[in-house]
């Protein structure tokens, strides 16, 4: 398994404590206010929105919470104006990261994502620095629990789907950014449960760490996620099984 594969699963297991600590509202508000802001308020017209939607239920996002969210977006109500700003930088060892924020203030969340760099033995690198060691793609998590793998993988590649990889507890299902959609109307349309589904970075290449410089960089990614104006954190580190399970 990749490192992003490994973090992944960290996260899936994650997600219901952050879930009832409302820690993603923050994130999953901001996200349907700038998915409504530029494609409009009609999911079924704007994918971005659709998949916003999707995380918001998945953390029990009450209707009209969302609902506000999606107006201010829109102009229907009033709302703050967040920014979408990309870094790119290194972590501990040489990993390459890419840090996606929404947010409000550019100088304030660029020094503060700069400090946490900084404290795990990180730097912010320039725009482009590691960029090209990614490539975007569309990203199906399903939960293990909920379907055979060759099962899953024949219905997937009937769909288009390039991929599926299997992690500890989930499946990843790769496809193109332009068949992504489609690939996920296929498998959803087999009554098969999808746990996340959206446009992510997939590292080429990845950067084996252990001891000490595992231990940072996974302090690193989750010091990054928790911060409010984050979105998305992906990075190219491989390391051991049993150092990611003192997670």
């Amino acid at each position: 398994m990749s490192g992003h594969s490994k973090w992944s699963t960290i996260k899936h297991k994650k997600a219901a404590q952050d879930a009832k600590r409302g820690a993603m509202f923050t994130k999953v508000i901001k996200e349907l206010t700038v998915a409504a802001r530029l494609g409009g308020g009609d999911a079924d017209m704007n994918p971005r929105l659709r998949t916003a939607m999707l995380k918001a239920k998945a953390v029990n996002m009450p209707q009209d919470t969302m609902q506000r969210a999606i107006m201010k977006g829109t102009g229907e109500l009033p709302g703050v104006n967040y920014e979408e700003i990309t870094y790119e930088g290194y972590g501990p060892g040489g990993v390459a990261m890419i840090v996606t924020v929404l947010t409000d203030n550019r100088n304030r969340t660029v020094a503060e994502i700069r400090k946490i760099f900084s404290k795990s033995g990180g730097n912010l690198g320039e725009t482009g620095c590691v960029a090209w060691m990614f490539q975007k793609k569309g990203l199906i998590v399903v939960d293990k629990d909920k379907i055979d793998e060759d099962e899953l993988l024949g219905i997937a590649l009937d769909a288009g789907a390039e991929d599926v990889r299997p992690g500890d507890a989930i499946y990843e299902v790769i496809t193109s950014v332009e068949d992504f959609e489609s690939v996920k109307q296929g498998v959803a349309a087999k009554d098969i449960e999808l746990s996340s589904s959206e446009i992510s970075l997939l590292p080429q290449t990845t950067v084996r760490l252990e001891g000490s410089q595992a231990r940072q960089l996974l302090k690193l990614m989750d010091e990054l996620e928790e911060h409010d104006d984050v979105q998305n954190v992906y990075a190219n580190f491989d390391i051991p099984d049993e150092v990611m399970a003192e997670v």
